[in-house]
C-alpha cells in the first residue's frame, strides 16, 4: 500500500548490518548535504517531531483547487530562468526527446538507480549498470529489488521513445504507473488503475482521500492543471508535489511523480532530472512536509539542488558525445519495428534481403540501403540489456540468439 513497503523496511536494516553492501552505505553517507532555506529548515524540524506530537490531517482539496496555472507558482520566475539556463542543450530545435536519446544510457542507469535508492533499494550503481546493460542480477539481493530497477528502465524507455506523444494525460501517467508497478503489487490488476482502496502513509499523520470517486475527480483536475502550466520546471515540480499528495494509485506514487517530472524536460530537450546523490532523508521529509503541512519549501530545496546536480553530470556527457545520426533519428520507429519483427520471426541478422523487404514500405528509395544498413547494425548490437527498446521478450531474444549460433 502507500506506506513504506517491506522492501524499503528491509533495505534500511540491510544497509546497517551487511558488510557486503558497503558500497551502498558509503554512497548514502557520502551524499552531500543539501543547503536548506530558512523555511526548509523549519519544515524539517516540524516533520521530525515524534509522531504523537504531530496533528493528524486529511487531504486538503484547496491545496490543489486553489492553484491557478501560470498565475500561482511554486518556483519564482528568476529561479525558473536560472534552471532553464542550467538545463538548456544545443538540440532545442530538434525532435522532442533528442537530448534524452543522446544521454539515454546514462539516464537509464542514473535515474533507475537513484529513484530506486530513494525507495530503500540496496543495489549500488555498478549492480544497477550490470542489471540494465547485461541482465545480471546482483548476488544476495532480493529479486524485488531487481524488478524495481528493471521497471524504472522500461518506464524511462517509454518516456524517451514516445517523447513526442507523452504528456500530462491519463494515458501517459497511468501507463507510467503500470510499468513502474509491474510485478510489485499484491493486486496485479492495480497497475495503472486509479485506486479503489483506502491507503495510509508510513510514519506520517497524513490520511489521503479514501473515496474512489473523489480520487478520480482530483486526479483529472491534477492532470488538467499540470498540462496547463507553461513553464517546464514549474510543471515538473508541481507534479512532484501534487501527485504523491493525492496518492492516486495503490502504491508507487512517488516513483511515478519522479519520472513524470521528467516529461516536460524530455519533451523540451532540457537536461533530465536523475535524482543522483539526493539524500533520502531530505527527500522523504520534503514530501512529508507537503503531506502534513501543505508546504513545499523543503521539497523545493531538494528539487533545485537535485536538478543542478543532474545538469552537471549530463553536461559532461553531452559535451563529449557526437551529434545523433539524423537518419537514425528520423527513422527510429521503423528501426524499432523492423528489428523487433526480425527477431520475433527468427530471421538471420545478416539477411539483408529480409531487412529490405520489411524496411521498403516505410522509407523512400533514396535512403533505403542506408536504413537497411542501420537495421543490420542494430541487430549486431542487441543484447539482454536493450531488447525492451524493440518490444522483445527475453524468451524471444534467447531463441533468436540460439538460432543465430546454430545457423
Amino acid at each position: 500500500m502507500a506506506n513504506w513497503s517491506r522492501l524499503a523496511a528491509r533495505a534500511r536494516i540491510y544497509r546497517q548490518s551487511t558488510p557486503a553492501d558497503r558500497d551502498a552505505v558509503d554512497i548514502e553517507r557520502a551524499a552531500p548535504a543539501i543547503p536548506l532555506s530558512k523555511e526548509g529548515e523549519e519544515i524539517r524540524g516540524l516533520v521530525r517531531r515524534p509522531i504523537e506530537q504531530r496533528i493528524p490531517v486529511g487531504y486538503v482539496r484547496e491545496f490543489l483547487a486553489d492553484y491557478v496555472p501560470n498565475q500561482t507558482a511554486y518556483l519564482p520566475g528568476p529561479l525558473r530562468e536560472r534552471l532553464q539556463r542550467m538545463g538548456c542543450s544545443p538540440v532545442t530545435d530538434r525532435f522532442a526527446g533528442t537530448y534524452a536519446r543522446q544521454v539515454l544510457n546514462r539516464l537509464l542507469i542514473d535515474l533507475s538507480w537513484s529513484s530506486s535508492r530513494l525507495e530503500g533499494n540496496t543495489y549500488n550503481r555498478l549492480d544497477t549498470q550490470n542489471l540494465i546493460e547485461f541482465g545480471h542480477e546482483a548476488e544476495g539481493k532480493d529479486r524485488l529489488e531487481a524488478q524495481m530497477i528493471l521497471n524504472h528502465k522500461a518506464a524511462i524507455e517509454m518516456l524517451v521513445d514516445q517523447a513526442q506523444e507523452i504528456g500530462f494525460n491519463r494515458y501517459t501517467v497511468q501507463n507510467l504507473h503500470a510499468l513502474l508497478a509491474d510485478n510489485l503489487l499484491p493486486d496485479a490488476a492495480a497497475g495503472g488503475r486509479i485506486r479503489r482502496i483506502e491507503v495510509g502513509i508510513g510514519n506520517s499523520v497524513f490520511h489521503p482521500l479514501a473515496i474512489p470517486q473523489q480520487v478520480e475527480e482530483y486526479f483529472d483536475l491534477l492532470l488538467a492543471k499540470t498540462a496547463a502550466i507553461e513553464d517546464p520546471f514549474e510543471q515538473a515540480f508541481f507534479v512532484m508535489v501534487q501527485l504523491p499528495y493525492l496518492q492516486p494509485f495503490d502504491n508507487v506514487n512517488k516513483r511515478v511523480s519522479r519520472l513524470a517530472a521528467n516529461i516536460p524536460l524530455i519533451r523540451q530537450n532540457l537536461a533530465p532530472l536523475s535524482f543522483v546523490d539526493v539524500p533520502r532523508d531530505e527527500y522523504i521529509e520534503g514530501t512529508r512536509g507537503v503531506y502534513e503541512l501543505n508546504r513545499v519549501e523543503l521539497l523545493h530545496d531538494v528539487f533545485v539542488w537535485a536538478y543542478g546536480r543532474s545538469c552537471r553530470r549530463f553536461t559532461v556527457i553531452r559535451d563529449v558525445l557526437p551529434d545523433p545520426d539524423p537518419l537514425r533519428l528520423r527513422y527510429r520507429e521503423v528501426l524499432q519495428q523492423v528489428v523487433g519483427k526480425i527477431v520475433a520471426s527468427g530471421v538471420r541478422r545478416d539477411d539483408a534481403d529480409a531487412s529490405k523487404r520489411l524496411v521498403q514500405p516505410n522509407v523512400p528509395s533514396d535512403v533505403l540501403n542506408q536504413v537497411v544498413a542501420l537495421v543490420i547494425n542494430e541487430l549486431h548490437q542487441l543484447h539482454e540489456g536493450n531488447i525492451a527498446r524493440y518490444r522483445l521478450r527475453p524468451s524471444q531474444f534467447k531463441e533468436w540468439t540460439i538460432a543465430q549460433r546454430d545457423a
